[in-house]
């Protein structure tokens, strides 16, 4: 084994015992990374698909700009005959949230739009909202700004997490998530207008519609759908070319299947309908319509990482992704927690890290990081030039896989660029 590595030493240098063991060490390691611990995804995502976490996965992990893991465990049908593949198709959920952040900032960099205005320029059917509260409907302290849609503090809701159980109805008897069927995008704003906020705006961090109310305002800004704006902005020049609204025939076969003894399932994938084109009948959700590749999200996540740059082309200044992956939250109440676990803030579009410890997973002070509802995650450590993509469909295990996901991850990662 040493004669190996010896050939591989400079001419001239003797071999001792120390230089020996330091080529067998550099022959393990690949960015920092020991390949001997990156081996241990394979039997930890077998015991994920025994214990029915999901069918298979993808796991990709990058340093330094460079994909040094990229590998797919188990099988992408509930059948178990189909094995997974690095090119399988996942429904990303939230996590077309970011995506749909990064075009919003890409209007302000333009002057199109300030994170600080007033959403009813473009949005006019909101512009009669109450806030509800436990003596009765009161007028809004201030407007709802951009900056409350990109960060969720607008006061709006997903219906099943709602404070107060009428505005959940209202939700419910008007559809306002599309979950029963296509709802144009006025008309949704049209009946959303009619609706009580839970919250004044800017005073609590709620997860919400808010991302989906954002895409439609871009609509109006841009003076385009959604899906040509993220086309011809970001999915089209980073070379995500599965990352797309709806699934043709030609992709459906690369498309995982959500795990069939997962309750979530079946509900899930009425509501998604991600075999139909969202329009002109429904709207493109910009806070989860979209569907990809771990190839694609890697594209997406490095461009981040990188501060707005990827393969030459600039898409945001280097300032403007300080910017949103910095806590917009302050003294806000609410937390990100179900979606994170503890120890972070949000940012406009991102959940962020706000110190070493209290998190339940190792990362950075200042890493950036969502997932999907589908078991879809990813993670940005800029500090330690690391960024990962989890892809899996298992609803019901998300929290848990995403997190050993990323246990694994740092587990792996023997030379941290932070001493």
């Amino acid at each position: 084994m040493q004669r190996r590595h010896l050939a591989l030493l400079p001419a001239g240098i003797l071999a001792t015992p120390a230089i020996a063991q330091e080529a067998e060490r550099s022959q393990d390691l690949v960015q920092g990374f020991s390949r001997a611990r990156l081996a241990r995804f394979q039997p930890a995502m077998a015991r994920e698909v025994e214990r029915g976490s999901f069918n298979g996965c993808v796991a990709l992990i990058a340093r330094n700009g460079q994909i040094i893991h990229h590998e797919a465990y188990g099988h992408q049908d509930n059948a178990r005959r189909i094995p997974m593949t690095r090119e399988a198709i996942f429904l990303l959920a939230s996590m077309t949230k970011p995506i749909t952040s990064v075009a919003a900032m890409m209007l302000v960099e333009e002057g199109r739009m300030k994170i600080g205005d007033n959403i009813t320029q473009w949005l006019p059917e909101l512009r009669e909202l109450k806030v509800m509260t436990r003596e009765g409907e009161v007028p809004l302290a201030r407007p709802i700004t951009v900056q409350d849609l990109l960060r969720h503090s607008s006061g709006f809701v997903y219906a099943a997490a709602s404070p107060f159980p009428r505005i959940r109805e209202l939700y419910e008897e008007n559809d306002i998530e599309a979950r029963r069927g296509p709802v144009p995008g006025d008309e949704m704003l049209r009946r959303l207008g009619t609706i009580p906020l839970a919250f004044q705006p800017g005073a609590q961090f709620f997860y919400s519609i808010s991302t989906d109310v954002l895409g439609l305002l871009l609509q109006r800004v841009a003076g385009q759908p959604l899906d040509r704006l993220i086309a011809e902005r970001i999915t089209g020049p980073l070379g995500m070319t599965d990352t797309v609204w709806w699934v043709d025939p030609a992709r459906r076969s690369r498309v995982a299947e959500s795990i069939a003894s997962d309750p979530l399932s079946t509900p899930m994938w009425n509501s998604y309908r991600i075999e139909q084109n969202p329009v002109p009948a429904g709207h493109f959700k910009g806070g989860a319509g979209l569907v990809g590749t771990s190839s694609d999200y890697f594209r997406f996540a490095q461009m981040v990482a990188n501060g707005g740059s990827f393969e030459g082309k600039r898409y945001l200044s280097a300032p403007t992704v300080n910017w949103m992956l910095s806590d917009h939250m302050g003294s806000m109440g609410g937390t990100p927690q179900a979606s994170t676990g503890p120890g972070y803030g949000f940012g406009l579009g991102f959940a962020v890290r706000r110190e070493q410890g209290i998190a339940v997973a190792p990362g950075s002070p200042g890493d950036a990081m969502w997932a999907g509802a589908w078991g879809t995650s990813f993670t940005i450590d800029r500090a330690e030039k690391l960024v990962g993509v989890f892809m899996a469909q298992g609803p019901s295990s998300r929290t848990h896989t995403r997190m050993v996901f990323k246990n694994m991850v740092y587990g792996a990662m023997v030379e941290s660029l932070r001493g």
